[in-house]
């Protein structure tokens, strides 16, 4: 026993040499999925309208008047970050994972690996996290993106189709999908996906565009993932 308590102590004293953290002060780092109170989620939801709004710094302002230690809120701020095209996003959504926000940390980090067209790891993470979300749509939608980008066509269209199906209302599914069969020269289907799901023209256009850029070789015409926002 005293051996083992010995033992004990130098893995403790351990840590705190390697770390400058003692292992209790290492837990309290952890990002909490505590529930959020009333006020807190108020004021995330302040940020989130905000952020939807463009303005990212004010949403990035008011984050930083929440506790840190939560995990909504490291999150929110990764994404912001993110969008702001600053490097404190990665370590953000690293923080995150094997948390109960694992899947949306494999987004967020799926998301940033497409950015800078690294489709290669974009996929092994946004894979990660349609295992761990298999009904999250925009999950769905990016890793479809990320096949297109790879000119896996089958794959592509089978994400679409299931963001789709999963989230009928959201139509940005729908113009990869037209992108896709444009890319094909598939135009009588394409043209019948905009009149069923009432595309507008400006999104025909815009997929008709993306469709040139993906016909053109070399990667500074891929595309990036398309639920970046």
């Amino acid at each position: 026993m005293k051996a083992l308590i010995a033992g004990l102590t130098l893995l403790m004293l351990g840590g705190c040499a390697n770390t400058g953290q003692t292992p209790w002060a290492a837990l309290t780092n952890q990002a909490s999925c505590a529930k959020l109170s009333a006020d807190q989620q108020l004021s995330l939801n302040l940020a989130d309208d905000m952020a939807k709004d463009g303005k990212l710094h004010a949403s990035l302002a008011n984050l930083q008047s929440l506790p840190d230690n939560l995990a909504d809120v490291r999150l929110r701020k990764a994404r912001v970050y993110r969008l702001l095209g600053r490097s404190e996003a990665e370590p953000l959504y690293r923080g995150l994972l094997g948390s109960c926000l694992a899947a949306e940390a494999e987004h967020g980090l799926g998301q940033l690996a497409a950015a800078r067209n690294d489709f290669g790891q974009a996929q092994a993470h946004l894979q990660r996290a349609a295992r761990l979300a298999p009904t999250d749509e925009k999950i769905r939608n990016d890793l479809g993106v990320v096949y297109l980008n790879q000119l896996r066509i089958e794959d592509a269209r089978f994400e679409f189709l299931t963001a789709m199906e999963l989230k009928q209302s959201d139509q940005l599914a729908a113009v990869n999908l037209v992108t896709l069969l444009l890319y094909q020269d598939d135009w009588t289907r394409a043209a019948e996906l905009v009149s069923r799901l009432n595309l507008s023209p400006e999104q025909f256009s815009e997929a008709q565009a993306r469709a040139e850029k993906l016909k053109t070789p070399g990667p500074a015409n891929r595309l990036a993932a398309a639920t970046l926002k």
